[in-house]
C-alpha cells in the first residue's frame, strides 16, 4: 500500500528545510500564503484574523506526552469529518506515522533552536498517489487563539499543521466544510471505504443480521481498519444536540468496538456471557450519550473491576462513551468503514491481490469512442462506458470493487465542487470475450452498486467462477469526469481495460483471413440425460467449439439435468463451418462423451432459445441420444453488433 511519494507542488521538504536553515530566516508558504484567499472563499471567520507561529505558547511541541485520539478538537469551521478522522488515525500508529513523516526530525528541539525553519511535512494518498504536503507553521487566530482544529494542550500542534496541509490540499480552510470521514481516512491510508446505510438496512430489527454487522466491524477493528458513524440531518438539524446526548449531522470515531465480558471475579470467566459494546467519540471533546452503558450508568455495575480497567472507563465529559450496539444500530443512520486492505506477500492473515486503473467518462461524437453513456437506464449509450475485465478462477470468490472519483474539494471555491453520482455495474460475459461489450444478449447483470454523489462507491460480491465485466458509469450521460477503479480478489484476476471493439486486421489478413461474422452461443442446461455411474447419476459439463476455438463450462457433480449457464463468443472467418456444442461426463479414469448439437450458425438462422435432441458423433451423428439441450445462438455480419 505505501509506495514512493511526489512532492505535492514541487515543493521538496528537506531541499526547503536546508535552504531556510542556511539563511536563517522562517519558511513562508507561497502556494498557501497567510492571506484570506487561504481562509476562505465565501464566508469569512468571525472575527479579525491575525496568523501566528506556535511562538504564540511557551515550548510548542508536534506531540505532548506522545499522540491520542484526545488530543484534538474541533474549531469552528464544520469540519467534524475531518476531525473524527484524526481521532481515528492517532490510535494507529503504523498510519500516523506515514502521515507525519520523521515525527522527531520535525519535533522543535529546544537544544538547538538554529535547526528550526518553520516548515512541516505530510504525507496524503491523492487519487492512487502518496503526495508530500509542505506547510509553513503560521495558523490562522482570532484573539491568540486557535480558530481551526487543535488541541487540548494549548501547546500541542500536530492536528493544527496536518489540517493546515489537508486545507492546503483542499484549496483553504472553508473548502473543509462538510465532508466525509471516509474520505480522509482513505487519505490518510489508502484504505478502501465502504459506506452502510443502518437505517435503510434496519439493522435494529433484525438480530441477525446485527450480529454479522458487529462481527464484520469486529474483524475490521481488529484489523487496524477504521470506522465513523454519524445520524442523518436535515439542514436546519445540523449539529442540533439531542435529548440523549447524541448530535444530529456530526461525524464520530469509533475507538473500540469489543465483547465485554459479564460478571465478577471467576464467576465471569465460567459463564463466559458478554455483550457487543461500541466505543466512540464526539470531536468537541465533550457532549456524549446518556443512555444505557454511558460512562456512569448502572449497567457497567455488570462488569468485574478488572474487565473495567482494561476497557479504560472513566467517568468525565471528555467526550468519549461507550453504547450497546442494539443502541448504536438504533440510532445512528450511517457508519463508514475503511478496510486496510492486506496485499503483502507473506502474511498471516488474509491477503488480497489488488488491481488499480485509472480512467475517465469522456466525449465523443462517434458511439464507438465515446465513453459517457450513463447508467443503466439509458440504454442506448450505457455501453459506450469504459469497460474492465476480469476472471474468477476459484469456485466462488470475494470481490471487493472500489469506484472512486477525484476530489473536488479543491473546486468549492470557483462553484464546482460537487461530487458527480457514479456507480457501476458487473456484467457476467461470455468464458473467452476479449473485445468491448456492445450489445446484452444473454449476459446477466449479477451486481450493481448503489449511485450516490460520493467520491467513492464500493460493493463486496460474492461471484461464481467465470468471467465477468466492470461498467463503471455517471448516472447521467455526457456527463465529464475522472475515476479510479480498485479491484480486489484472492488470486490474480487478469483485470483490464477492455479498449478494442473487435479483432485488428493484421498485416497477414490478406491470407490468413479475417473474420466475417460474430456468432454468440449461450448454452443454458441440458434435460434427461443417460446415467453414467453406478449411483444413477453424472457430472456433466458442456464445451463449445467453433473454427478451432472452445470454451468449456464448469463440471455439475451428480445430476441429469445440469444447469451450465455458459456462454462463448467466435469470431468466424469461415461463417459456413458449423459450432458444436458437446456435453461430457467427467470420469477419473477418461470422460465419457454425452452427446452433441452441430449448429449452423447463420445469420438467418432463428435467435430463440432452442431445446435441442443431443446426437451421436461422425458418421451416427443423425442418430439421437438420450437427453435435450436448451441454447441460445446468436449470428451477425457486423463484428461490433455484440
Amino acid at each position: 500500500m505505501f509506495s514512493s511519494v511526489d512532492p505535492y507542488k514541487n515543493q521538496h521538504y528537506a531541499d526547503l528545510k536546508s535552504a531556510c536553515i542556511k539563511s536563517k530566516t522562517l519558511f513562508e508558504d507561497p502556494e498557501f500564503p497567510a492571506t484570506n484567499a487561504s481562509l476562505f472563499y465565501r464566508r469569512p471567520p468571525p472575527g479579525l484574523v491575525e496568523w501566528k507561529r506556535p511562538g504564540i505558547s511557551n515550548e510548542p511541541h508536534l506531540f505532548v506526552e506522545g499522540i491520542s485520539s484526545h488530543d484534538l478538537n474541533q474549531g469552528v469551521v464544520g469540519n467534524c469529518w475531518f476531525v473524527a478522522a484524526c481521532s481515528c488515525l492517532a490510535l494507529k500508529p503504523h498510519l500516523w506515522k506515514k502521515v507525519i513523516p520523521d515525527s522527531d526530525e520535525q519535533e522543535w528541539d529546544p537544544k538547538h533552536p538554529e535547526n528550526y525553519a518553520g516548515i512541516f511535512h505530510f504525507q496524503f494518498w491523492v487519487f492512487g498517489q502518496w503526495v508530500d504536503v509542505v506547510v509553513d507553521d503560521r495558523l490562522p487566530t482570532i484573539n491568540g487563539e486557535l480558530i481551526y482544529c487543535h488541541s487540548k494542550f494549548n501547546n500541542e500542534f500536530w492536528s493544527a499543521l496536518l489540517e493546515k496541509a489537508y486545507a492546503k490540499l483542499s484549496g483553504c480552510y472553508e473548502s473543509l466544510e462538510g465532508g466525509n470521514t471516509g474520505d480522509a481516512v482513505v487519505d490518510f491510508s489508502g484504505a478502501v471505504s465502504e459506506v452502510i446505510n443502518l437505517e435503510e438496512e434496519a439493522y435494529y430489527k433484525d438480530q441477525k443480521k446485527q450480529d454479522q454487522l458487529f462481527e464484520d466491524l469486529l474483524k475490521v477493528y481488529d484489523r487496524g481498519g477504521i470506522i465513523s458513524c454519524s445520524i442523518k440531518a436535515s439542514p436546519h438539524e445540523i449539529e442540533m444536540r439531542m435529548a440523549n446526548g447524541l448530535v444530529k449531522g456530526h461525524a464520530y470515531s469509533i475507538t473500540a468496538v469489543k465483547r465485554v465480558r459479564l460478571g465478577h471475579g471467576l464467576l465471569a470467566y465460567f459463564k463466559n456471557e458478554t455483550i457487543p459494546l461500541i466505543r466512540m467519540r464526539n470531536p468537541w471533546g465533550k457532549t456524549e450519550w446518556k443512555g444505557a452503558w454511558s460512562d456512569s450508568s448502572e449497567e457497567w455495575t455488570k462488569v468485574g473491576d478488572t474487565e473495567r480497567g482494561n476497557l479504560g472507563i472513566t467517568v468525565e465529559d471528555d467526550g468519549e462513551f461507550w453504547m450497546s450496539f442494539s443502541d448504536w444500530c438504533k440510532n445512528f443512520t450511517d457508519t463508514d468503514v475503511c478496510r486496510l486492505i492486506n496485499t503483502a506477500l507473506i502474511s498471516i492473515h488474509k491477503t488480497w491481490h489488488e488491481s488499480m486503473h485509472f480512467g475517465s467518462w469522456t466525449k465523443h461524437a462517434e458511439p464507438l469512442f465515446n465513453r459517457c453513456g450513463g447508467c443503466a437506464n439509458h440504454k442506448q449509450t450505457f455501453l459506450q462506458n469504459p469497460q474492465y475485465l476480469f476472471d474468477v478462477t476459484k469456485e466462488v470468490d470475494e470481490v471487493l470493487i472500489s469506484l472512486q472519483q477525484r476530489d473536488m474539494k479543491i473546486h468549492r471555491q470557483i462553484g464546482q465542487g460537487e461530487n458527480l453520482t457514479i456507480g457501476f455495474s458487473v456484467f457476467k460475459v461470455e468464458l473467452n470475450r476479449k473485445y468491448r461489450l456492445h450489445d446484452i444478449l444473454t449476459q446477466q447483470c449479477v451486481e450493481t452498486s448503489t449511485y450516490i454523489n460520493a467520491r467513492t462507491v464500493f460493493k463486496r460480491c460474492m461471484l461464481p467462477m467465470g468471467r465477468y465485466i466492470i461498467i463503471p458509469t455517471t448516472f447521467k450521460p455526457q456527463i465529464l469526469g475522472e475515476y479510479m477503479i480498485r479491484v480486489f480478489t484472492d488470486v490474480d484476476s487478469g483485470c483490464r481495460e477492455l479498449t478494442e471493439d473487435k479483432p485488428r486486421a493484421g498485416c497477414c489478413a490478406s491470407f490468413l483471413g479475417y473474420p466475417q461474422a460474430v456468432s454468440h452461443v449461450y448454452v443454458h442446461g441440458a434435460e434427461g440425460l443417460q446415467n453414467q455411474d453406478s449411483s444413477g447419476g453424472a457430472d456433466p459439463y458442456v464445451i463449445i467449439s467453433c473454427e478451432g476455438h472452445s470454451v468449456q463450462s464448469t463440471v455439475q457433480r451428480d445430476t441429469l439435468e445440469p444447469e451450465f449457464k455458459t456462454s462463448g463468443i467466435f469470431y468466424r472467418k469461415k461463417p459456413r463451418k458449423p459450432i458444436c456444442v458437446e456435453v461430457w461426463n467427467r470420469n477419473a479414469v477418461k470422460d465419457q462423451f454425452m452427446g452433441q448439437v452441430v449448429l449452423s450458425g447463420l445469420v438467418k438462422d432463428t435467435t430463440e432459445p432452442q431445446r435441442l435432441q443431443l446426437r451421436k458423433q461422425g458418421r451416427q451423428m443423425a442418430d439421437e441420444m438420450p437427453g435435450t439441450i436448451s441454447l441460445r445462438i446468436i449470428t451477425s455480419n457486423q463484428l461490433t453488433d455484440m
